[in-house]
């Protein structure tokens, strides 16, 4: 309880108040690899819902591929069960807007144990698939990740560097979000959350293979820019419909 109540009494650097409602869900992204790409607008609009507006950076789109480690997830008031609550996950988001509130939209989330990713798809509506993630190391770290049913592939090796003393406006631009959108049976939906601000690290080298294909959108090249972080602890919400 000490530790929501820590996250929920900063609130600074959010752009806009915490949701009146009761939170619901405690979880935990840890050891965060962030790999960034610019894309071509007209590309990315096909995949996102209509209500929803692509969100730009000096008028360039942007994807991200975040490879981490969720774990501690639990409702309001339960324990975590650690073989359902802990799990690899890679997501693939793009940046959006409904309204005053900028957020993501994911593209693709793959969870590395089926039964985790059957229930969060089932709880949140969030398109979650099962795929085999691998995590190694410490300072120089793999994620590896493999989705056989689209043909997914990641290998990532890296050596985590300094921390990122001045954050550009563009980190903060493609990292501090506080909500997620769904779209669900024609309506548009909108996750709240809040965690204290991340803390970048550099990538000091990577090595990285890549392959991901979402419509005509393909990612295979080298990122535009990378981060990575040891992670933060997020308190959720239920979803709202966007616009309220």
């Amino acid at each position: 309880m000490k530790t929501v109540k820590a996250i929920l009494s900063y609130v600074d650097h959010r752009p806009w108040a915490l949701p009146r409602a009761q939170w619901t869900y405690y979880q935990e992204w840890n050891r965060a690899l962030f790999l960034h790409w610019k894309v071509p607008e007209r590309q990315l609009s096909k995949l996102v819902p209509t209500p929803l507006l692509l969100d730009t950076y000096n008028n360039e789109a942007w994807v991200t591929l975040v490879a981490f480690t969720m774990e501690r997830i639990r409702p309001k008031g339960l324990p975590a069960v650690p073989f359902l609550s802990n799990f690899h996950e890679v997501n693939i988001r793009t940046y959006v807007r409904s309204g005053d509130k900028p957020g993501v939209y994911f593209l693709s989330i793959e969870a590395s144990k089926s039964l985790s990713a059957y229930t969060a798809r089932m709880l949140s509506g969030l398109p979650y698939e099962p795929a085999t993630i691998l995590r190694q190391g410490e300072a120089f770290q793999r994620y590896a990740s493999t989705n056989t049913n689209r043909h997914f592939h990641l290998d990532a090796s890296f050596t985590i560097g300094k921390k990122e003393l001045n954050k550009s406006a563009l980190d903060l631009f493609l990292t501090e979000k506080y909500c997620l959108y769904m779209e669900k049976e024609g309506s548009l939906f909108r996750y709240d959350i809040h965690h204290q601000p991340w803390e970048l690290l550099q990538i000091e080298q990577i090595n990285l293979d890549i392959n991901y294909r979402v419509g005509e959108l393909d990612i295979l090249e080298k990122p535009d820019l990378v981060h990575y972080s040891d992670g933060v602890k997020v308190i959720a919400w239920d979803k709202v419909l966007a616009g309220t």
